[in-house]
């Protein structure tokens, strides 16, 4: 288990699920909220069993990881990984960033940073100088921004249907 003086951090286990879920729950209900449904629509993932079960999949994966806060339950995952089939192929060797997902709550504040910094961490470690994402590319603008604050930067858009995709990467210097 690795620990800041915020967060601690560990690898995912199905026992995680429902608090996986109900962090991607609790996140449609906030951009139902805030008129944002292009992102992921209006019904919770728990109520679609192919986001369950795409979960569980992802859940079991050696790049999956969750992080709690001191007693105060799960506030985030990151699951890393090869990239999406649905963007395009890098051109060199990454770490991609298959999912990323924080709690609304403020318990939960900063844990997107702490779980990208541990991306990082994880790329260096393996010797892999790219690391990407893919988000929402559309509305605001707010997920992209979010995402360049991280220092990424945007490279390509892609659609999935009619969903509109922004990929962004980070480069590192790798020792």
């Amino acid at each position: 288990m690795v620990a800041d003086s915020t967060f601690e951090l560990r690898r995912a286990a199905p026992k995680d699920l429902d608090a996986v879920l109900a962090l991607f729950d609790d996140a449609v209900a906030w951009l139902v909220a805030n008129g944002n449904t292009g992102q992921w629509g209006t019904e919770p993932f728990s109520q679609i069993p192919a986001r369950v079960e795409k979960m569980q999949s992802w859940l079991a994966e050696d790049g999956a990881w969750v992080a709690e806060r001191d007693g105060l339950g799960l506030c985030g995952a990151i699951i890393l990984g090869e990239a999406h089939d649905f963007v395009p192929a890098a051109t060199g060797e990454e770490l991609y960033v298959r999912v990323l997902i924080g709690s609304r709550r403020p318990e939960g504040k900063g844990v997107g940073r702490f779980l990208l910094g541990f991306a990082d961490d994880e790329a260096n470690r393996l010797g892999v100088p790219l690391l990407r994402v893919d988000c929402y590319g559309g509305g605001q603008g707010d997920l992209v921004r979010f995402y360049e604050s991280a220092g990424y930067e945007r490279t390509e858009t892609f659609k999935v249907k009619e969903w509109p995709g922004q990929i962004l990467e980070r480069r590192l210097a790798v020792s």
